[in-house]
């Protein structure tokens, strides 16, 4: 039950999670192209994060180390070569927000907005609240994501592994019919009508829905959560025990094949059923690297000694 709709408190952060290794099928046939081929892998046993990085926790990082996020630094010219500097303002410090339409002929980048000075305290823009601190922290780049699991003493969860530990053991893949009850999506047309019958218009609150068999929170909805994992339009066959995925040098989106991509897992707050069907373990997309946004976030894995 969520915060808003049940009046309970939501799930705050607590120690990892262990995940006894195992086998599982990897990606799915039936969905979007690049979540196949579905084939057969293994993992080790790890230990995950029960919920996203909240606000709370990023900010004790950052207190105890001084860290400067990627949105909070000037955007180095040098990156955008190719890209056409219509506005300077992309140069500022910020990260992409998302602009609710009325139309829904727009195309999926007209939904998004280079905000200067958004960043992790205030992941809407400036001129917007700042984020609450049981919230999972977004507008965080891949880098910020990686130093702080390092300051935590622990890594990025690879694509493997955050498939696994999303499934909770179920070991079947969700059907394409509907989005989950117990997670943190769109309800009603997107990007036009939000019902909001989760009880949120946005990101939720960590822990506001109930967790997968593992005890993990929300490994589906809320926000994207990056992985170790390069991107690369299907997946490998060949790793079969702890696959990593691609080399960077392998790594590429079609879309945009010139810029760095990881591997983003679970969809977020703007997966609906008319659009963006990625509220499944399998879903996958392609994130720039270097570029936050206010519905990515992540979590922390851990590796367990050989006596656990």
């Amino acid at each position: 039950m969520d915060a808003e709709a049940g009046g309970g408190a939501c799930a705050k952060p607590g120690d990892p999670v262990f995940i006894q290794g195992g086998d599982f099928i990897m990606g799915a046939d039936d969905a979007y192209p690049e979540e196949g081929p579905a084939h057969r892998v293994s993992v080790s046993s790890f230990r995950l994060d029960p919920t996203e990085v909240t606000v709370a926790r990023f900010a004790a990082f950052v207190d105890a180390t001084g860290y400067v996020t990627v949105a909070e630094k000037p955007v180095d010219p040098a990156t955008m070569e190719g890209v056409p500097l219509t506005d300077a303002s992309v140069l500022e410090p910020g990260g992409a927000v998302f602009q609710p339409s009325p139309d829904i002929s727009l195309s999926a980048l007209s939904w998004w907005k280079y905000e200067p000075g958004a960043n992790w305290r205030h992941p809407r823009g400036p001129d917007q609240p700042s984020a609450a601190p049981f919230e999972p922290v977004t507008q965080i780049a891949f880098e910020d994501a990686l130093a702080f699991a390092q300051w935590a003493g622990g890594r990025l969860p690879t694509e493997a592994e955050w498939e696994y530990a999303a499934q909770g053991g179920a070991g079947y893949e969700r059907s394409l019919a509907g989005p989950p009850a117990e997670a943190n999506t769109w309800q009603g047309i997107f990007p036009v009508q939000n019902t909001k019958e989760d009880g949120f218009e946005g990101v939720a609150p960590t822990g506001c829905f109930e967790p997968n068999a593992f005890g993990l929170y929300d490994m589906i909805g809320n926000v994207w959560e990056w992985t170790a994992t390069w991107y690369a339009p299907r997946h490998r066959t060949d790793e079969t025990n702890d696959p990593s995925g691609p080399s960077a040098a392998d790594s590429y989106d079609p879309r945009s094949p010139e810029i760095p991509v990881r591997v983003i897992k679970g969809g977020s707050y703007l997966c609906a059923e008319n659009y963006c069907v990625r509220y499944r373990p399998a879903a996958r997309h392609a994130q720039d690297t270097g570029l936050g946004a206010n519905h990515i976030g992540f979590r922390v894995a851990y590796d367990v000694s050989d006596e656990e």
